[in-house]
């Protein structure tokens, strides 16, 4: 079955009145989709996403580049720039093709682990941790809501489970 294109997907969610960042894992998506199927690799899921992330601003997902302190000026410059080339402003010079080439032969000589299960949950992890402990109780409320009444018995076991196992230690 053809797979809808991420642009159209994102543009489905912006129609639903998602947020950027949710019409953005769109292109995360394809990009780890891209990865798995050996297309070419990442040196970790943090570039995996940042890919993906690129690929949504120049697609003109409206996400606006990380703040001060959140990211290295050239990452910031580079999400501005990208977010401007979507807005139709001309590009300072065509890319060239060279480059583009080094950059997709680097990519390819990368492995594949960084769009693994285990990657992009020791990422999402390490991310998670980063916004503090309220932040994380929001999100698992919010997740606690989309479950069945079975689904939350399953998890609160585990949970249980593994706060015996961690108490052990």
């Amino acid at each position: 079955m053809q797979e809808r294109n991420p642009i159209e997907r994102a543009h489905e969610d912006a129609r639903e009145g998602k947020a950027e960042t949710t019409q953005a894992g769109e292109f995360i998506r394809e990009e780890m989709h891209h990865i798995r199927e050996g297309k070419h690799g990442a040196q970790s899921a943090k570039q995996a996403v940042a890919i993906g992330l690129s690929k949504a601003r120049r697609a003109g997902v409206r996400l606006p580049p990380p703040r001060k302190g959140k990211a290295s000026a050239k990452t910031r410059k580079q999400a501005a720039r990208d977010l401007a080339s979507a807005k139709g402003a001309p590009p300072r010079r065509r890319p060239s093709a060279r480059r583009s080439r080094a950059t997709l032969r680097a990519l390819r000589r990368k492995g594949r682990r960084a769009a693994s299960r285990t990657a992009l949950s020791r990422q999402a992890h390490r991310v998670a941790r980063r916004r503090g402990a309220a932040a994380r109780k929001a999100s698992a409320r919010k997740a606690v809501r989309t479950k069945t009444p079975a689904a939350r018995r399953a998890a609160a076991r585990k949970a249980a489970r593994t706060r015996r196992r961690r108490s052990r230690r």
